[in-house]
């Protein structure tokens, strides 16, 4: 997601059609062939980044140094000339594009997958353009803003025979990923209540402070942590979801449908119940709690990708604490999706993962405009994150930044 409502990779500006690159594409990783034949010098796919906003400058363009076995970064889109500029400079890029350039650009660059940063509200625009140009898509998370917004990207990239995956990047991050073997272990006993806190102050004119019909809220932001992270560590799918938003007098917070604060319960097979509260309108706390019926499982600071990451394990008298260091938690998902392209194998997070939560979301939402709780209509999901998609990766270092500012101190 992108992070300034003023300077988001999502606002209009300038910046020129590169010339197209010389030759054909080497060993063409087209939609539904792997990218080599036997006895082939091995490519690399080649990647475009859609939206220059803080994620995208911090996260993403840096993690192409690590992913580099697998991936290219060769394009950039944004509306904002200066960071096309700087940027494309910086990273020695000969394609950078406006967003109305997009189809042209795809097909300049050579461009096989595109990893869109937009803001919410774009994802599926750009998925389906990228779908039809015959690029692979790598999408932020929230998928989308509403169910149909999903099921309508799955289908258009389905139907032009192109990957589709959800960004996720928990689902190859050791911490949560050694949380989930220690839940399905049994050495907590049966996971009975998962807990957690997700809150951060987010400034003025954000664009997380957009209006709820454009992905603005706190559940299309951190909330969704939340909700991911209950889903694979009780490998099921909530029933009846229950929830109350709260909002302060303050003008940040002032965009329709925008919640400072939700605190929500998830009802899943078998009376368990997973608990939640986001905000953002609150110190940092990055927190997750499974209670099980032999001991429990403590992740502080449980979503961070800036920092290391702790786990807390206590069974009976006995707590043992173990330290992940920090690491690049987006080369992994670059090294994976081009995996995918070059196998055909189906990625895991899918369209599907990223509209189980949406899903979740609006359900939410509706549950506290109405006031009561909301029965959710059962949904096929079998395919869950495990220690096998864990990748490592060095940490980045914090770049310079172009025309953008970190969404909260």
């Amino acid at each position: 997601m992108a992070q300034s409502r003023k300077r988001s990779g999502g606002s209009k500006g300038g910046g020129g059609v590169k010339k197209r690159a010389s030759g054909a594409r080497a060993s063409g990783i087209r939609p539904g062939r792997t990218s080599r034949r036997e006895g082939e010098e091995r490519r690399r796919v080649r990647y475009a980044v859609v939206g220059l906003g803080h994620i995208a400058q911090v996260a993403v363009l840096p993690a192409f140094a690590h992913a580099g076995e697998n991936s290219e970064l060769v394009a950039l889109f944004s509306d904002d000339a200066e960071k096309l500029r700087k940027l494309g400079r910086k990273y020695r890029l000969e394609h950078t594009y406006d967003y109305d350039e997009f189809e042209a650009g795809l097909r300049a660059a050579e461009v096989d997958a595109v990893y869109i940063a937009l803001p919410n509200h774009l994802h599926r625009e750009y998925t389906e353009r990228a779908a039809n140009a015959g690029v692979h898509v790598l999408c932020e998370k929230p998928m989308a803003v509403t169910e149909q917004d999903c099921e309508s990207m799955i289908e258009t990239c389905d139907r032009n025979g192109v990957k589709l995956m959800i960004a996720y990047r928990l689902h190859f991050e050791e911490a949560n990923l050694r949380a989930v073997e220690v839940v399905q272990s049994g050495r907590i006993g049966e996971p009975r209540i998962f807990n957690s806190v997700f809150t951060m102050n987010v400034k003025e004119g954000d664009i997380r402070l957009n209006p709820r019909d454009e992905g603005g809220g706190t559940l299309y932001d951190i909330g969704i942590y939340c909700i991911n992270a209950a889903r694979y560590l009780f490998e099921d799918e909530p029933i009846e979801v229950l929830a109350l938003t709260a909002r302060n007098d303050e003008p940040r917070f002032s965009a329709p449908g925008v919640d400072e604060m939700t605190g929500a319960v998830l009802r899943f097979p078998g009376d368990r119940l997973a608990t939640f509260v986001s905000s953002f309108g609150a110190a940092d706390v990055s927190r997750l709690q499974v209670v099980g019926t032999k001991g429990t499982l403590v992740l502080d600071p449980a979503y961070e990708y800036a920092g290391e990451l702790t786990h807390e394990l206590t069974i009976g008298e006995r707590t043992r604490e173990r330290r992940f260091p920090k690491r690049d938690q987006f080369a992994p998902e670059l090294v994976y999706f081009s995996e995918c392209i070059e196998t055909g194998e189906d990625p895991e997070p899918s369209g599907q993962e990223g509209l189980g939560d949406v899903r979740i979301i609006r359900a939410l939402y509706d549950s506290a405009d109405r006031g009561r709780p909301v029965a959710l209509e059962p949904f096929d999901k079998h395919k869950r994150p495990t220690l096998a998609q864990e990748i490592r990766k060095p940490a980045v270092t914090k770049p310079e930044l172009v025309n953008v500012e970190a969404p909260h101190d």
